[in-house]
């Protein structure tokens, strides 16, 4: 039994190696190669992994051989757009300046019905309110609205956009990210006067502290503390209220 669990462990972290190695796509974005060699791969780890009497080796080298191969198509598909378009496939418009293109649905053995469901996917219920439609070579369907549909920008209202990055979650469960704290240019004294400002003494005493890009901070105090919320921008800490399901007896 532990050498079978041992195996298991070595096939787990070998397979896991591997699947880092060729990317971080999600299952839903895979290209067909991709989807490929991720089956095979947990075909081929499977055998050796409940069978003692395979050799380890015949699970190894097959999934480093499948690597190696995935790692010559992805080059290949680099240097030669033939290539990429043989292996990736390629987008197919399915909607065109309003008109549906039905070449372009049979071509992808796509019906109507297909069509309007990843409309109403991408939060799109009336087909006449589509420019473009693009099926793209994971499946994904991209929509460009006709103008008069599309959502207008700060810049068409003439308003100040706000500042573009990302927020910064300094505190979590309790435990400052160092490096979150040296991205956002602030510093062990900086934080401290932060969670003073909140009514709290230490780190330990926040469950997150969140800061954003317009340099406003959010924090919430753990359940032992209160669980009281404070925002630098209104300068206030209140109570979070119970949860109804927590609420014994119906009473308000």
């Amino acid at each position: 039994m532990l050498t079978l669990f041992l195996r298991v462990v070595i096939l787990y972290a070998l397979v896991f190696f591997v699947i880092r190695l060729t990317g971080k796509r999600q299952l839903n974005e895979l290209q067909p190669f991709d989807l490929v060699l991720t089956l095979l791969m947990a075909d081929l780890a499977s055998v050796p992994a409940s069978n003692n009497g395979i050799p380890l080796t015949y699970g190894v080298v097959p999934i480093l051989a499948l690597f190696l191969v995935h790692r010559v198509i992805s080059f290949l598909s680099l240097k030669s757009v033939k290539i990429r378009n043989l292996v990736c496939g390629r987008s197919v418009l399915l909607i065109s300046r309003g008109v549906v293109q039905e070449d372009a649905l049979r071509a992808t053995r796509y019906t109507i019905n297909d069509l309007l469901e990843q409309l109403r996917a991408k939060d799109v219920f009336n087909i006449f309110d589509v420019e473009f439609a693009v099926l793209e070579t994971n499946g994904e369907l991209s929509i460009l609205l006709k103008g008069d549909k599309q959502q207008p920008t700060y810049k068409d209202m003439a308003l100040k956009p706000p500042k573009a990055a990302p927020p910064y979650m300094i505190i979590q469960d309790g435990k400052t990210d160092s490096d979150a704290l040296r991205a956002a240019g602030r510093d062990e004294r900086w934080l401290l006067s932060r969670l003073n400002d909140a009514g709290l003494q230490k780190e330990e005493d926040a469950f997150f502290l969140c800061l954003d890009a317009e340099g406003q901070v959010h924090i919430q105090s753990v359940a032992s503390r209160g669980g009281r919320t404070y925002d630098s921008s209104t300068a206030s800490a209140t109570a979070s209220k119970p949860s109804p399901e927590k609420t014994k007896g119906g009473a308000q």
